[in-house]
């Protein structure tokens, strides 16, 4: 499958304008350290209609030190606040001996399977796990020495934007390019948990798109489904998006994630509105032609006999279409009949003399 320019491939898809939405699951943290609730996940994944799940690759060790320093500990108003950053990485992350395994059930019912990782010791373990393609989570997009060595694995790379400048978009998209690696997908993104509607700013799609010509989506992390199927009004071409079981359950994303039903409903609300965006057409649909017999034309509203004058009170535009277009009505008044014409026919130009 030759790759059209905006677009990229994973696994012999192609992604990008003209093509359906690319829908990640987001696990994250949300398997609680329950191999089996990974699983589920990904299971509820694919029955709700997902194209990927998307995990992370990392330890509390790969993400910073044990530390409990001010400099270490959340204190900007997260949904996170005291917690030190040791910590919250050690309950979020996944174990790495789960992975392979997880990459397997996932691709054996038919899902994409990657992750995002944030030093080079996870890059080399997801290259030998040979996944199809990587993420670069908002937070390393400053990152320019791991996002060029993902970029020389030479695998498609969806990376989103969230805190950055378009000036460190373009850092970090021209060093990927400099590798000769041009399968870069970005995300709209804001980097808060939970993001406010208000401040997803998703005219920034188009914008990206035509600035990098790349295919662009959304990472949204806003509560409820409005903001992913806006985005694909808007043109996303990718959609990504926490799942969990339950937002009852205790984690650190759950409260921001979309149960299974709710993302269900949001990828038929993606599929359904990209359908209705369609093409700037101005033909007439094949539904509707069964429709234009109820637009108005002129018909004889009253009998008239040959050779009389036609008038308002013996024409009108009346519905339904059989009759002669209403825009003919003005030249048609004060002509002659060519014949009688009984009450209720619609006018043709050989009842005209």
């Amino acid at each position: 499958m030759q790759l059209m320019p905006g677009t990229i491939k994973i696994k012999g898809r192609q992604i990008g304008p003209g093509h359906p939405a690319y829908v990640v699951a987001e696990m994250s943290a949300n398997h609680n350290q329950d191999f089996d609730q990974a699983v589920k996940i990904i299971e509820v994944a694919k029955e709700a209609g997902a194209d990927a799940v998307k995990l992370q690759t990392y330890t509390p060790d790969t993400m910073t030190i044990d530390c409990d320093k001010k400099y270490f500990r959340i204190d900007q108003g997260t949904i996170w606040e005291g917690r030190t950053l040791y910590d919250l990485y050690g309950e979020a992350q996944t174990p790495w001996e789960w992975q392979p395994k997880l990459k397997k059930i996932a691709e054996r019912l038919g899902l994409d399977f990657f992750s995002s990782p944030f030093d080079s010791t996870a890059v080399d373990f997801l290259e030998k796990m040979n996944v199809p393609a990587y993420k670069i989570a908002s937070f390393e997009i400053i990152d320019l020495p791991m996002i060029k060595l993902v970029a020389q694995t030479g695998k498609p790379i969806i990376m989103s934007t969230g805190m950055a400048t378009l000036a460190e978009i373009d850092e970090a998209v021209t060093i990927i390019r400099q590798t000769g690696n041009n399968q870069i997908a970005l995300l709209k993104c804001t980097s808060a948990y939970p993001a406010q509607a208000k401040d997803m700013n998703l005219r920034t799609i188009p914008h990206l798109s035509e600035t990098f010509n790349v295919p662009v989506g959304v990472s949204d992390h806003t509560i409820g489904i409005t903001v992913p199927v806006t985005a694909a009004a808007l043109g996303a071409s990718i959609v990504e998006k926490h799942l969990t079981l339950s937002r009852q359950a205790p984690g650190p994303d759950t409260t921001f994630s979309l149960e299974p039903y709710e993302f269900g409903e949001m990828v038929a609300a993606i599929r359904t509105t990209q359908k209705a965006i369609g093409s700037i057409d101005y033909t007439v649909g094949k539904e509707e032609t069964k429709s234009l017999i109820f637009r108005r034309s002129l018909f004889a509203v009253e009998a008239i006999k040959s050779g009389d004058e036609f008038t308002n009170l013996n024409v009108r535009s009346i519905r339904p279409g059989h009759g002669l277009s209403p825009k003919y009505y003005e030249e048609i008044l004060g002509k002659k009949t060519s014949r009688n014409i009984e009450r209720g026919t619609p006018l043709s130009w050989n009842l005209i003399k």
